[in-house]
């Protein structure tokens, strides 16, 4: 259970429902990348023992604000929330590829979006995009473990290009991703995971969203069968986004985040609990998510 690896990838769900927003304004078309920043925190880099398991994640994030490209107000008058549950299924196999332990894993979301825009207000509810990764690969060592492998997100999700609010986004995107984790003898915790995005083109925009590098973190403590500590994320875009086959110039998006976050493990099950507060924010809406995650081992 201390080795946990609890969303190494993981689809949002309420990140990604809000494809129709104002997209020449935002970084990445709708303002959101595939990838739910922030998904990821204790023991990230280290894949559990051979088995099957369970995982649900609830998430609500609340937007009431843009910031433009050089981190101030947009004078756009935007308020969106997220309503999130997603299921994962998570199964580690006792064979070894390249030295790791193989696993597989899928996850469906379920979403809620309910967004206010100047083009007017939208709700949407349904099955959103979903996650899979055929080759998750988990090295483990004394004090270190590494974990390994590509998301592919798959555009299930429904979307239609005129809807002010949409909980799929069109377009697939290909997330190489390393994670890592360092525990202490004492049961200090350093953790990360690394990601990059590679998107292809939305055919019903012709928009074409940029190469984003984005990284979950955290710092905390295993006390017991306790874990505390801070974590968030950081993202940043690295090329632009094109529309029609023209390059937006000044767009591209950044955010920083941090918050408390607790963990508790019991027998065959595990919880945890987090909150995250988003600054540093260009070209993106700005505000705040709570996590509540389970973890059930079969």
């Amino acid at each position: 259970m201390n080795r946990l690896y609890v969303a190494i990838l993981v689809v949002f769900f309420s990140l990604l429902c809000i494809t129709g927003l104002t997209r020449r304004l935002w970084a990445t078309e709708g303002g959101w990348g595939s990838y739910p920043n922030g998904a990821e925190d204790f023991m990230a880099g280290a894949l559990p023992p051979p088995g099957t398991y369970l995982l649900n994640y609830f998430s609500y994030y609340h937007a009431p604000r843009v910031k433009d490209n050089s981190g101030g107000s947009a004078p756009v008058d935007v308020d969106v929330e997220c309503f999130a549950d997603s299921v994962r299924i998570l199964h580690m196999t006792k064979k070894q590829v390249f030295g790791g332990n193989w696993s597989m894993h899928m996850l469906v979301p379920f979403v809620k979006v309910h967004a206010s825009t100047p083009g007017g207000v939208d709700s949407k509810t349904g099955i959103g995009d979903i996650v899979v990764n055929p080759l998750l690969l988990g090295w483990h060592f004394t004090n270190w473990h590494f974990a390994a492998g590509i998301d592919t997100f798959i555009p299930v999700g429904a979307y239609n290009k005129n809807d002010i609010a949409n909980i799929g986004r069109n377009y697939w995107t290909f997330e190489p991703v390393f994670a890592a984790t360092y525990l202490s003898d004492g049961g200090y915790e350093v953790s990360a995971k690394f990601m990059y995005d590679f998107n292809t083109k939305n055919t019903a925009t012709d928009y074409r969203s940029g190469q984003e590098f984005h990284v979950d973190y955290t710092v905390g403590k295993k006390i017991d069968n306790m874990n505390i500590g801070i974590g968030g994320y950081y993202y940043k875009q690295i090329t632009d986004d094109t529309l029609d086959g023209d390059t937006v110039h000044d767009n591209k998006g950044q955010v920083f985040a941090f918050g408390p976050q607790f963990r508790y493990g019991v027998k065959n099950m595990a919880f945890t609990v987090k909150y995250q507060w988003e600054t540093l924010v260009k070209n993106r809406p700005q505000g705040e998510q709570f996590w509540f995650k389970f973890m059930y081992a079969f």
